[in-house]
């Protein structure tokens, strides 16, 4: 995978109505994932009637939640905002000092796969630093 996939650069600016939560361990991804779908359900409406971008939020939300939690620093706040445009997802973590690093060459069946496919299923993507937190953010269409 191209590391350029995930460049340093600033997040989108966004207001409006968002989902927030903090997270220390994987165990708590399964209690982000059910108020994930509350919110999307009433952030969209109807407008995700088979399931899709909420398919895809979860799996970005697994994906960058759980490599905060392995690769960074607890807690891990995740982050999704209703975009003119879609959704942006911002997962931060307390590590400043690293930031995603995409498996390039390595052999599927030993993992690290997780950003490429978050990067496939996002229009635009990337990462920066806000104080003494890195924030990775992936933007994602909705409908």
């Amino acid at each position: 995978m191209d590391p350029e996939l995930w460049p340093r650069q600033p997040r989108p600016e966004t207001s409006g109505p968002s989902y927030e939560s903090e997270i220390s361990s994987p165990t708590e991804l399964r209690t982000v994932r059910a108020q994930l779908r509350a919110w999307v359900a009433h952030e969209l409406g109807g407008s995700d009637g088979d399931g899709a971008v909420l398919a895809d939020l979860v799996t970005a939300v697994d994906e960058l939640a759980s490599n905060g939690l392995r690769h960074g620093r607890a807690p891990v706040r995740v982050r999704a905002v209703r975009t003119a445009g879609g959704l942006l997802l911002d997962v931060s973590d307390g590590d400043p000092h690293h930031g995603p690093e995409p498996a390039v060459g390595r052999d599927p069946a030993l993992g690290g796969m997780g950003l490429g496919m978050v990067a496939h299923l996002t229009t635009d993507r990337g990462w920066t630093v806000a104080g003494d937190r890195k924030h990775v953010w992936a933007c994602l269409p909705a409908g």
